[in-house]
């Protein structure tokens, strides 16, 4: 995915007009942000998305109607929709329905309460291209679900030894940085292998990574 070359076009679906209206508030004190319009429920999500086609949508998980599940696999069914990254917005860390959203596709989390600057700072990173995952929700995901029984992921076993290592360390929430100081080399090395690993993976991003891992079972050594 190629990152705007322009202002970050953002749209927003949530069924509280006081959330959408403070949302909009920060998006247009932002000056590379651009406000693309608003959604009270998913059916108007999916309309506008696909009238305006933003670069990036704040989704709220729990909406009447065609809730943020639904809404993200309705996204993901949809190729024209493909170049919307998607990150949803929750009310607690670790909501109910978080890794069914990034199964669905969801680029990353962000509570309702964050600062200004967290927002921001969470649409300019989804809309480069990468995701958005604390080390605190993938360790709360992961806890939650890796007593799941293992499930096959296409593609794992094209990985190499290395590879599926690199997969295991972004599940941890951990930045390219971050692995590699753990494991005494570089951010390049690191950047190198994870890329291979979502092109064999199939992977959109470093979140669709981390569902792959806890579906496999994969743990850092």
């Amino acid at each position: 995915m190629n990152p705007p070359t322009g202002p970050i076009r953002v749209a927003l679906a949530d069924d509280q007009a006081v959330v959408r209206m403070g949302l909009r508030v920060l998006i247009d004190r932002e000056p590379d942000l651009e406000f693309a319009g608003e959604a009270a429920d998913g059916v108007a999500a999916l309309r506008l998305l696909g009238d305006t086609r933003p670069d990036v949508l704040l989704l709220d998980i729990r909406m009447s109607g065609m809730d943020g599940i639904d809404t993200l696999r309705a996204i993901a069914a949809d190729p024209a929709l493909s170049a919307t990254r998607v990150v949803v917005v929750t009310t607690f860390e670790l909501d109910q329905y978080v890794f069914a959203a990034l199964q669905a596709g969801a680029s990353g989390f962000l509570l309702k309460d964050s600062a200004p600057e967290e927002l921001a700072h969470a649409i300019r990173v989804v809309a480069s291209g990468e995701a958005l995952l604390s080390p605190s929700v993938t360790r709360k995901v992961i806890g939650r679900f890796s007593h799941h029984d293992v499930a096959p992921v296409e593609g794992l076993d094209h990985l190499t030894p290395r590879e599926r290592e690199m997969v295991a360390w972004v599940a941890t929430g951990r930045s390219n940085d971050e692995i590699a100081a753990e494991l005494v080399i570089s951010p390049d090395t690191v950047r190198t292998h994870v890329s291979r690993a979502m092109v064999k993976l199939h992977a959109r991003d470093r979140a669709q990574l981390v569902v792959f891992a806890v579906r496999a079972g994969l743990t850092i050594p």
